[in-house]
């Protein structure tokens, strides 16, 4: 893992100047800190403001680039304008990577930075991920997967490097509650955010509202689900989600895991 460590920053430092594709997660911070601590100011941080990702974590992100002593800029993204990402085809992630890798790239072009890197690592080739297809064609790096780090070695090397993100739960676009096929809409968008928020704010860490239409299915890992077996946490959560426009509201008993929507590509 040490080994792992020392190319990482080997990669960076070559690399000279760097744009972090920066949502707050675990891999993007600990890859921000990284490049900070390799090549100073030039490194800069860069997070994509849209209705696809919740205010909370944006905030969040802008809080851990200031403790970092990084430049943190914001772009403005606009998937919603494109027939392509808001019909929600199954390559919908490609197209969304294209519209924020393209704001990224003028962004470092501006900013005298060499390259535009993302938080990509090993783990993530296991799943459908179309957005990788776009950072190839757009010349964005993934340094932590160049690397060969894995996202539980991600999560270590972030513990012993202090980093509150080490353990913070895996984070997803929200367009990727939506089944492919079903339009994605600015108004379910904002229902799906309003919903895991509430969930958040009753201390459930890892949790996935899918939106089925006029269904919320909700994922917990397995451990939380109890909680729902309490009459009070139901009554609440079904009561709130009702309000916010969902006519059912469900529990899939299979539990929290990353890409359910995949499932139906095989």
């Amino acid at each position: 893992m040490d080994k792992k460590l020392q190319y990482l920053a080997g990669i960076i430092e070559e690399m000279g100047g760097v744009l972090v594709a920066y949502s707050g997660g675990v891999d993007s911070t600990f890859l921000l800190r990284v490049a900070k601590d390799v090549l100073g100011d030039r490194a800069t941080a860069a997070t994509a403001r849209s209705p696809t990702y919740p205010q909370r974590e944006y905030e969040q992100a802008r809080a851990m680039a200031s403790k970092l002593g990084v430049k943190h800029l914001t772009v403005t993204t606009e998937e919603l304008a494109h027939p392509e990402f808001f019909q929600n085809p199954r390559d919908r992630c490609y197209h969304c990577k294209r519209e924020l890798f393209g704001r990224l790239r003028q962004l470092a072009e501006q900013e005298g930075l060499n390259w535009v890197v993302d938080g990509t690592n090993c783990d993530d080739l296991k799943d459908f991920r179309p957005g990788m297809k776009a950072a190839l064609e757009m010349g964005v790096r993934s340094p932590l997967k160049e690397a060969g780090l894995a996202k539980q070695e991600i999560r270590s090397l972030s513990k012993r490097m202090g980093l509150p993100t080490w353990n913070k739960p895996s984070l997803a676009c929200l367009a990727s509650r939506f089944p492919y096929g079903d339009r994605i809409t600015l108004s379910g968008l904002q229902m799906v955010a309003e919903a895991e928020d509430y969930l958040h704010s009753l201390g459930f860490e890892q949790v996935r509202v899918r939106h089925h239409n006029g269904l919320a299915r909700i994922e917990v890992p397995f451990k939380e689900m109890r909680r729902f077996y309490q009459a009070e946490c139901r009554h609440q959560v079904v009561e709130r989600l009702k309000l916010i426009g969902y006519t059912y509201v469900t529990l899939d008993l299979q539990g929290y895991r990353s890409g359910s929507m995949n499932e139906v590509l095989g």
